[in-house]
């Protein structure tokens, strides 16, 4: 199937595949808006690699790839031979030239991650890959080639450092505030590529079904037969809608120190991106290229953002997100709205509500 440019790039036994390839595609097609957004901006800084590589020295980086090298296994063809062939299936389908270096790391913890400055290295644990089928696990490692492909590994990398970092100056006095700025910063971002990367994967696998499956699993652990996709779907559609304004503060407190969004959040909306008119575009062989990435406009990127925000917050069923929009439609009595949506004023306002004898 692969020809001898890609043989020589490293797509040599490419598994043979019912799947289509999206030849030249830029990363552009299927990052989230708002780490899109970023992205393009920070791609068009003078000298923004310059300095990043300046940091190269700071960053442990290189002792990182020597402990996988040294402490892990390296997936090839004589080690872990079935993620080797997705490895290069992925790469593949994404046109990802040059195949990423891969290990499997003793940990029960499912998990999976890309970093690296210079060069991408995709790093998945041995709970991922006992806990995952294969069509499941096609699409995890396409997610990692996805955030290989836009450039993640990059800020992963950063946002390791500096969360490392913040735990060895939390003595100092306003040092750690100003790190953890930066580094909720970040998370912020990242969240939004962990949608971008699940998006990935699914151009990947081409199972939207195994890829909802695979995120139930890492909620739920290995007991699929327990678990209803629908009902899964049912729980992300509950946590949005559900509860007061003293809910949604919560959710924004528990979501502050992660760096991945919620599981049920991330199913929503890759089912959501799977029925969408840009996902299937893209199906059709309809996507932007990386030919044309140098003339990505940043307004157009930044608008496209903001856009995506103002529909999200104004099709938002959570509470604090109706609030803002009625804040924004000049909706009267907002402090009885405030208190109702913490749960106070009912009474008051019942009394408020019912006729006066005088009238």
């Amino acid at each position: 199937m692969p020809d001898d440019s890609h043989e020589q790039n490293g797509h040599e036994n490419v598994p043979s595949r019912q799947r289509r390839r999206f030849e030249g595609i830029s990363s552009r097609a299927y990052e989230h808006p708002a780490d899109r957004s970023a992205l393009v901006a920070l791609r068009k800084l003078s000298g923004f690699d310059t300095v990043f590589k300046a940091l190269s020295g700071l960053l442990p980086e290189r002792s990182l790839r020597l402990l996988f090298l040294s402490d892990s296994v390296r997936v090839s063809d004589q080690q872990f031979a079935h993620l080797n062939d997705m490895l290069r299936d992925a790469c593949y389908i994404l046109d990802l030239e040059k195949v990423p270096p891969m290990y499997v790391n003793q940990d029960p913890q499912p998990n999976a991650m890309c970093i690296g400055l210079d060069e991408p290295i995709i790093v998945v644990t041995t709970g991922l890959v006992e806990l995952l089928d294969e069509e499941e696990m096609r699409a995890v490692v396409g997610h990692e080639v996805g955030h290989a492909l836009s450039g993640h590994s990059v800020y992963r990398t950063i946002l390791l450092f500096l969360t490392s970092l913040a735990l060895k100056v939390a003595w100092i006095p306003l040092g750690n505030l100003a790190i953890m700025a930066i580094v909720t910063a970040l998370r912020e971002w990242f969240r939004k590529s962990e949608l971008s990367a699940d998006r990935a994967g699914l151009l990947v696998g081409q199972d939207v079904q195994a890829s909802m499956r695979g995120l139930m699993k890492i909620a739920g652990g290995n007991h699929l037969h327990e678990m209803n996709v629908d009902a899964f779907l049912a729980q992300a559609e509950e946590y949005e809608a559900g509860g007061d304004l003293r809910d949604s503060v919560l959710k924004i407190l528990n979501v502050l120190p992660r760096s991945h969004p919620f599981t049920t959040v991330r199913a929503a909306e890759l089912k959501k991106w799977a029925e969408s008119r840009d996902f299937q575009r893209i199906m059709d062989g309809h996507y932007p290229r990386r030919s044309e990435d140098k003339d990505a406009s940043v307004t157009d990127s930044f608008r496209e953002s903001a856009s995506h925000y103002t529909s999200n917050v104004k099709n938002s069923k959570d509470p604090l997100m109706k609030l803002v929009t009625d804040i924004a439609g000049g909706a009267g009595d907002l402090g009885s709205r405030v208190r109702r949506g913490f749960g106070g004023g009912g009474a008051a306002t019942a009394q408020e509500d019912r006729p006066r004898d005088d009238e």
